[in-house]
């Protein structure tokens, strides 16, 4: 393995997408990542749209720590966020990727495509093209939803997936998606990992006074953009039933987006400004501070693939409060872990908040427990399907 070259075709090189591809380095000779981008995102540099600042160049990719085997290639497609746009994005993707490959003199012997759609269109056309293995995970709304907007969308994604060599996916409610569809593909479920050198327990006083955070209060921490699946605006209205319980809380948000201008008027409007704080968005490295200063965490999501912050945050050794979508419910199997609710009943998230709050957690057990979803764990699952195709 160690003298083949990959390539990954994603939509970012930034938190998972990163995290595992600096993993893979050091089995491949080398990894051309190419990161899909859009240049009409980069106007928000000069005029404030919140909505699109995770779609600026700076934010999707990261060269912090790079491999230096590991070789990053924006590709920018113009193109508006409109759903037939969207659809046509494939055959774009794949020419803007085809021509960097081909004036850059590339050579690779693998294709790992991140997102069915459009990276995995990409990578799909680029088997066809130079007859190498593909593979693609499907992670999310790529897999729960876009299959199932419509027939055009159906037949797109069956191509992708059935062009593949391999699928992987990261939970059993995305297995169950794609079984719904008319695909022969073998598929192995494979989680979402963290960085097990950033996400680490630290002392919680310590990791309060750099970030400036009260130390008497019990803190509920939320991380992740502030888009409408991530369900914030239920966090919030929790919180109202949390604080007429005890006063003693903080929740703090983390994260850019959309919702921002509408989520800090909800909490304007509910009375909650000491007791709600929209944090904005920080740095990677600086999420584990906010992580270990915390006591629970909170991702109310409507729907989720398998969201990273999870295991982050069961890396830290802190509990898990959430909903039962997507992936989360097969990582968070016992109460020893965390606490589950159904999405959209801020009143039973209120509880589980104070119930949370109170618990007398084990740490050391939540730690120990995250081991199995280190990067370098998952990471040679990803080599055991790599393999396989290449065989």
């Amino acid at each position: 393995m160690q003298q083949k070259k990959l390539l990954v075709v994603c939509h970012s090189y930034s938190s998972f997408q990163k995290d595992s591809t600096d993993q893979l380095s050091k089995y491949f000779r080398s990894i051309n990542v190419f990161v899909r981008s859009n240049p009409i995102a980069e106007i928000s540099k000069y005029i404030p749209i919140p909505a699109l600042n995770r779609f600026k160049l700076d934010y999707k990719i990261n060269l912090s720590n790079k491999p230096s085997n590991v070789n990053v290639l924006p590709t920018p497609i113009i193109y508006a966020p409109l759903d037939s746009q969207y659809k046509k994005l494939g055959e774009k993707h794949f020419r803007v990727v085809d021509k960097a490959i081909m004036r850059n003199g590339i050579k690779f012997d693998l294709v790992h495509s991140h997102f069915t759609w459009s990276a995995g269109y990409v990578g799909a056309k680029l088997k066809e093209k130079y007859g190498v293995p593909f593979v693609v995970t499907a992670h999310g709304y790529d897999i729960y939803k876009l299959p199932f907007k419509d027939d055009q969308w159906k037949n797109n994604i069956e191509y992708v997936l059935n062009s593949a060599d391999y699928i992987v996916t990261v939970s059993n409610s995305n297995l169950e998606c794609i079984k719904k569809l008319d695909v022969s593909t073998p598929v192995k479920i494979i989680p979402n990992g963290f960085r097990n050198d950033l996400f680490y327990p630290r002392d919680p006083e310590e990791c309060r006074k750099i970030l400036n955070l009260p130390i008497d209060k019990k803190i509920i921490l939320s991380v992740g953009n502030l888009v409408e699946v991530k369900s914030h605006i239920d966090l919030i209205d929790a919180m109202v039933q949390v604080v007429k319980h005890r006063e003693d809380v903080l929740c703090i948000i983390v994260g850019t987006g959309e919702l921002e201008t509408k989520l800090d008027k909800q909490i304007r409007d509910l009375g909650l400004e000491e007791y709600v704080k929209l944090a904005g968005g920080k740095p990677h490295d600086e999420i584990p501070l906010w992580m270990n200063a915390c006591d629970v965490f909170v991702l109310p999501s409507l729907n989720e693939g398998n969201p990273t912050v999870m295991f982050e945050c069961l890396g830290c050794g802190k509990p898990f409060i959430g909903t039962t979508v997507g992936g989360i419910p097969d990582i968070i199997m016992s109460e020893d872990y965390g606490l589950l609710i159904e999405p959209e009943k801020p009143d039973d998230l209120a509880e589980m908040i104070l119930s949370g709050i109170s618990i007398v957690w084990d740490y050391d057990k939540i730690k120990l427990y995250s081991r199995k979803f280190t990067w370098e764990n998952i990471m040679k699952k990803n080599l055991e399907v790599y393999k396989k195709v290449l065989c």
